[in-house]
């Protein structure tokens, strides 16, 4: 009876930390460029109480044993790096991917990190820059006489000067992962690099899968609302169902208790 104990509260505690993604999952709907993440569990090691196959007798055995499992852990926290929904803003620094790449940015470290927010601005020094003041990689600066800015599908970035020609400051690539889900989140819509995703490659736009850029869309979260609700009340149900049984082995504990 205390094994059941014990495997109800592994039941809850893996419940309460599904409960946890969900509603980072939730919080960061309408966060540009998010990925949601799944919670995935294992079960743990069963006790053997008699193995399958054990003799039981001079020409029997046993043909399907007796073990008894102890409950679940948490296996992993999984990215879905499925692409949101595109959102019209006919903003021209607002820049899409139609694909698996990812934009590349200066870190605060020097180091190159990886995200799909492609709401750019513009810095004091002509840089186009994340909202945390990001630089975007293989791009020059933007002179002050600039009327507008162009981002061409395959990455060619441009303005239009007062004149109304257009120069070409830079040639944006993306950075594609054979494991993106092994990227290490670090907050703010960035991501870094590590042995689990492999190194990034390198691909303009449009070529090898990364996907084309979109000027004047932005990438909203792939979390869906209504799929989020019903995990919430699956786990919600799971965590109480687990509560329940600890309350009746309890139960059956003090009655045991009492009989001897």
């Amino acid at each position: 009876m205390i094994t059941a104990l014990w495997t109800a509260s592994t039941g809850m505690e893996a419940q309460m930390k599904n409960l946890d993604v969900i509603a980072h999952n939730l919080a960061n709907a309408n966060t540009v460029g998010f990925k949601k993440s799944r919670a995935d569990f294992q079960d743990l090691l069963y006790q053997t109480l008699a193995a399958a196959g054990e003799a039981t007798g001079p020409d029997s055995y046993d043909p399907v044993g007796e073990q008894v499992g102890v409950g679940t852990k948490l296996a992993s926290i999984t990215k879905e790096f499925t692409p949101g929904t595109q959102k019209w803003t006919d903003r021209d620094l607002d820049v899409a991917i139609s694909g698996k790449g990812f934009f590349q940015l200066t870190g605060s470290d020097g180091n190159t990190v990886y995200t799909r927010d492609g709401s750019f601005k513009v810095n004091a020094e002509g840089e186009l820059t994340n909202a945390d003041g990001l630089a975007l990689s293989g791009i020059g600066q933007v002179p002050a006489n600039a009327m507008k800015i162009n981002f061409s599908a395959s990455g060619i970035v441009s303005y239009i000067d007062e004149t109304g020609t257009e120069n070409q400051i830079g040639q944006i690539q993306l950075a594609t992962f054979v494991n993106p889900s092994g990227l290490n989140a670090v907050g703010g819509n960035l991501y870094k690099e590590t042995p689990a995703s492999g190194a990034a490659q390198q691909v303009n736009p449009g070529l090898q899968g990364a996907g084309s850029l979109e000027q004047g869309f932005i990438e909203n979260s792939n979390v869906s609302i209504v799929e989020e609700m019903v995990n919430l009340i699956t786990a919600q149900r799971a965590y109480e169902i687990n509560s329940k049984m600890i309350k009746a082995t309890d139960e059956v504990l003090a009655t045991a208790n009492q009989i001897s």
